[in-house]
């Protein structure tokens, strides 16, 4: 287990795990995908080749301070607009997830208190998981508008990080290109005081925390991205957003949950997108024995491009 993770952890939950590895020693802590805290339970370790690892201490309020207390440099209140979201993004990218006592103010969260409950989300990046999709994506050189389909936990942005990747620095389909993206969950380039923790690429711009549709009539008219790129549209100001960038000759590449084209069709908001051809590529992830399997794309017709197991990117 990286050592970074390892000191945000009280020394109780420290000698846990190591009791832990000593007798299990198969375990790859490479595979760690979370940590759970959560008071007056015990901690969980999540694996993804394992799973649940359920550790023989029982969280206490001495150990959510601790950690709370490293990931925030003992100021809590210097990530007061980072709680109000319900996470904290650490140096390497690895995310606190955070819950609690919402305090709220004229309907609106306004702080959260109490926090009784820890998620450490590692940041997962895996080069390279892109590349077989990239000849469906990128044609003559020009991105296609494109829309990845999945279920949650299903490797999106996962998939989503790589493709902007890949389009920043260029590759075989394409020269590299101005990419511009809104991560409004730090999901993406998982920034760390305003520094991509993830490799995004060279020519690629973050607004970090930003609404999506905000950020995208942002970035057009301040950054000329030639790509745009954004995690989970949904609101019907996104779709308006997404015909904003198009008009002004920019490619998208977005995310959205859902089970297939079929799924995004019943949608009121989103059906839109779907009639109207305003994508020209659908990747459509599976649930399976593991993550970020492609199961089908499709061009802009709905006509099936390719159905297989084509890549894990998780």
């Amino acid at each position: 287990m990286s050592d970074d993770i390892i000191s945000y952890l009280s020394l109780n939950i420290r000698e846990s795990i190591r009791r832990w590895e000593e007798n299990n020693r198969i375990i790859d802590f490479n595979n760690l995908v979370e940590i759970r805290l959560r008071i007056n339970k015990n901690a969980i370790l999540v694996m993804d080749d394992f799973g649940e690892i359920i550790l023989d201490i029982v969280v206490c309020q001495s150990d959510i301070t601790f950690t709370l207390d490293c990931v925030s440099g003992y100021s809590l209140y210097a990530y007061e607009d980072d709680i109000r979201q319900g996470f904290i993004t650490m140096n390497g990218g690895h995310r606190i997830g955070l819950a609690g006592q919402i305090v709220l103010e004229s309907g609106i969260v306004k702080s959260m208190k109490n926090i009784s409950f820890i998620n450490i989300r590692m940041s997962h990046q895996v080069k390279g998981c892109s590349n077989m999709v990239m000849p469906y994506i990128v044609k003559d050189g020009k991105v296609l508008h494109t829309l990845i389909i999945s279920p949650p936990g299903c490797g999106k942005t996962t998939l989503l990080r790589d493709i902007v990747r890949n389009l920043s620095n260029g590759c075989a389909y394409c020269k590299g290109l101005n990419v511009g993206v809104i991560d409004e969950r730090s999901e993406i380039a998982a920034c760390y005081m305003g520094v991509p923790q993830n490799d995004v690429g060279t020519r690629t711009d973050v607004l970090d925390c930003c609404p999506k549709a905000e950020g995208m009539l942002m970035l057009i008219r301040s950054m000329n991205p030639k790509v745009i790129a954004v995690d989970e549209i949904g609101g019907r100001e996104d779709i308006d957003a997404i015909s904003y960038v198009i008009n002004r000759g920019c490619g998208v590449v977005a995310t959205i949950h859902g089970e297939s084209i079929d799924d995004i069709r019943e949608k009121p908001i989103l059906r839109k997108l779907v009639c109207e051809k305003v994508f020209d590529r659908y990747i459509v992830l599976g649930r399976g024995s593991r993550a970020g399997i492609v199961e089908n794309i499709f061009d802009e017709r709905g006509n099936e491009l390719l159905s297989t197991s084509l890549c894990a990117v998780n």
